[in-house]
């Protein structure tokens, strides 16, 4: 409370409760997915190595608890994010959000819908018209070239981190406001 007290001293603190915005209501859709056998022999890998480090039998620089942690988030992203050799599986949280989005790109082609994928591992490595699809893997790239493959126009889909600057973020915040852009995957941070 003291802290507080001290940053409101030099801080104009607004809740949302006292700036009156239009915000949109979000339909909000938790989506559960059963771990594929890859991600569920992952993570006991994972545990185990989590178990050694906490008996001290592993050297701190060569694992530590920041690495499984790291390693943990990638496996629960994407079995592809943590090792390159896994599969593609089909049962996947990326391949399940493919289908959703191109289910409601679908469903909202009349008024020209536009979502936003929050994605903060496995940014993209090359321009999409570098990647070469299953020699090359990221995230980003990996779902653009499935949604491509399904119907969705590649210049329908944008991401974040093309934008290097302010004028070229608010570019793609026109297009996307125009329905040119109708797929937007970008980090927190950059969005």
């Amino acid at each position: 409370p003291e802290l507080l007290t001290m940053y409101h001293a030099f801080a104009d603190v607004q809740t949302a409760d006292m700036v009156k915005l239009d915000v949109p209501t979000v339909d909000k859709k938790v989506v559960a997915l059963k771990p594929t056998e890859t991600v569920l022999r992952l993570a006991d890998e994972i545990a185990e190595r989590a178990e050694r480090i906490h008996d001290r039998a592993v050297d701190v620089h060569v694992d530590n608890m920041l690495k499984v942690t790291s390693d943990g988030k990638k496996v629960a992203l994407d079995p592809r994010v943590y090792d390159r050799a896994c599969e593609d599986e089909q049962d996947s949280k990326i391949n399940a959000c493919i289908e959703r989005v191109f289910e409601i790109w679908e469903r909202t082609t009349d008024n020209k819908g536009v979502q936003l994928i929050f994605c903060d591992l496995s940014t993209p490595k090359k321009a999409f018209k570098d990647y070469e699809h299953g020699q090359d893997f990221d995230v980003y790239n990996d779902i653009k070239y499935k949604l491509v493959q399904r119907g969705i126009p590649a210049e329908e889909i944008a991401f974040i981190h093309d934008a290097n600057t302010d004028a070229q973020k608010m570019s793609l915040y026109k297009d996307a406001n125009a329905g040119k852009v109708r797929v937007f995957i970008g980090s927190t941070e950059k969005c």
